[in-house]
C-alpha cells in the first residue's frame, strides 16, 4: 500500500511540475516515468508472489 501512495504522489507532483513550471517539463516527465516504473515493479512483484506454490 505504501508503494501505491508513493507512486501516486510522484505522478501527481510530476504532472503539477509540467503544468505549473513550463521550464521544468523534463523533470516532470522524469518524475512521471519514475512513478510508472515503481508501480510496474510493485505490480510485477505482487503477481510473482501470487503465483508461488
Amino acid at each position: 500500500m505504501k508503494t501505491l501512495a508513493v507512486t501516486l504522489v510522484l505522478a501527481a507532483v510530476g504532472v503539477a511540475v509540467i503544468f505549473l513550471a513550463p521550464s521544468l517539463v523534463a523533470i516532470g516527465i522524469m518524475l512521471v516515468l519514475g512513478a510508472v516504473a515503481i508501480g510496474a515493479r510493485a505490480l510485477y512483484r505482487h503477481w510473482q508472489a501470487a503465483n508461488r506454490p
